[in-house]
């Protein structure tokens, strides 16, 4: 299931790089700021997904 999790998580990270994307090119404050949070997000929960792989080695 870890797969799984892991991809979900780089997803979330790569749809708040569009986001953010999208946010500065309309000049969108809020979407780059939705987009930064999504991209912290995905990126955390992956650090917990390496955390749990590495307890189970």
């Amino acid at each position: 299931m870890s797969f799984i999790d892991k991809a979900k998580n780089t997803a979330e990270k790569v749809t708040g790089e569009v986001k953010e994307a999208v946010g500065k090119a309309t000049d969108n404050k809020d979407l780059q700021a939705e987009g930064k949070k999504d991209q912290t997000k995905g990126s955390i929960k992956n650090v917990g997904e390496d955390v749990k792989d590495a307890f189970k080695k």
